[in-house]
């Protein structure tokens, strides 16, 4: 335990841009270490890249067969033991669900690791912690996220998200939007209480700054409103009226909005534009509809009506923009509900990090071309209850 609390506090007085430095030096010292190396997930979900003194000098590796890629899928740490008898543990670097990357260290032996395995996985965890606190004051974590150069409306969306999963007893989410380094439009956001869970998909108009422009301020307005207290309807007429104000009716917002109330699964709901929702019950998909209503910013003053809608525990409920169900193959054929179904059912065993990830592969392959014309976005919420 004297040897936990060092790396602790090791990783808490660090320097923002010295966290690797700090984990390396303490557990090198009081845990016989070898090599550590903290690697990030990019934002395409594919690779896991370095972390390093730019250039970067370690090759990144794949999300979906290396050692590292399997601790980072299975949330669980996965030992792999050389030929020269050392082993290297990969363990997940994760905060509240958010699946931020993975740290990999090597020991000399099995009976090394055997002593420390658990020690080691939760030093992950503090790891990631103060990732997150460090990038408020350093961009070496965000450098070390993208494999390639975001484009600026790219950079302001990535920005302007809360993470791209997160977990509690009540429920899962996982997101992903593509392309995940030219994205303008899409996005999506979710806070949560002790009581409830709001989640917004939104899906703006438009191409490039002007798309991720609009998508911000829409997204502020939301949260403007919602941090004042106030009910899902008003944060949307309140929402509307910032970007009409802006915009006079050039440029709207399409978006879906949801209140769960945690303890029991009723839940308000504003549509309020094109994202959609299908629900995974019982082995079964299907679509769920609500009384469309204008889009954010159509005409002055909107007032928005909350509609009723009820999880239950086991629900998988799937949020796709159009850049997902509206796409199409070479031969012309849309995307479609149906084929949403089949990807929701084929994914259903994976946990909800993982579904918007596997999604949108699946849609790469019906697109027919690695490059989309238009956002994608998918969300994954699995709704346990209390």
């Amino acid at each position: 335990m004297k040897r936990f609390v060092a790396a602790e506090r090791a990783l808490r007085t660090a320097a923002p841009h010295e966290l690797l430095d700090a984990v390396r030096r303490v557990l090198i010292e009081q845990y016989t270490a070898d090599s550590v190396e903290l690697y990030m997930a990019d934002y395409g979900l594919t690779v896991l890249q370095p972390v390093s003194v730019l250039p970067h000098t370690l090759q990144s590796v794949s999300v979906h067969n290396s050692p590292a890629g399997r601790a980072f899928g299975a949330q669980e740490p996965f030992v792999e033991t050389r030929r020269d008898g050392r082993v290297r543990a990969h363990l997940p670097v994760t905060v509240r669900g958010d699946r931020l990357g993975v740290l990999s260290v090597t020991l000399p032996g099995e009976t090394e690791l055997h002593d420390c395995l658990d020690e080691l996985t939760e030093i992950a965890q503090v790891l990631g912690h103060e990732v997150l606190v460090a990038e408020r004051d350093t961009d070496v974590y965000m450098q070390a996220r993208r494999k390639e150069r975001l484009t600026l409306a790219a950079e302001m969306q990535w920005q302007l998200l809360p993470g791209r999963s997160c977990a509690r007893s009540e429920y899962e989410l996982g997101a992903q939007l593509e392309p995940a380094y030219a994205i303008f439009g899409d996005n999506f956001d979710w806070s949560a209480t002790a009581d409830r869970l709001t989640l917004y998909v939104t899906n703006g108009m438009g191409e490039g700054i002007e798309a991720s422009l609009l998508t911000n301020l829409a997204i502020n307005a939301l949260r403007n409103a919602r941090r004042a207290g106030i009910p899902l309807a008003d944060q949307a007429a309140l929402a509307d009226q910032a970007i009409y104000a802006h915009y006079s009716g050039r440029c709207y917002l399409s978006v879906l909005m949801l209140d769960f109330e945690l303890a029991t699964g009723r839940t308000r709901v504003v549509d309020a534009g094109s994202p959609r929702l299908l629900r995974l019950r019982h082995g079964s998909v299907e679509r769920v509809t609500f009384e469309a209503q204008l889009p954010l910013g159509m005409f002055e003053e909107t007032d928005y009506v909350p509609q009723e809608f009820q999880a239950e525990p086991g629900d998988r409920l799937v949020f796709v923009s159009d850049g997902v169900y509206s796409v199409a193959s070479p031969g012309g054929e849309a995307y479609g509900d149906a084929a949403l179904a089949r990807a929701i059912t084929a994914t259903r065993l994976l946990p909800a990090a993982e579904v918007p990830r596997a999604i949108l592969r699946e849609l790469t392959g019906h697109r027919g071309r690695f490059a989309p014309d238009d956002d994608a976005l998918v969300v994954c919420l699995d709704w346990r209850g209390r």
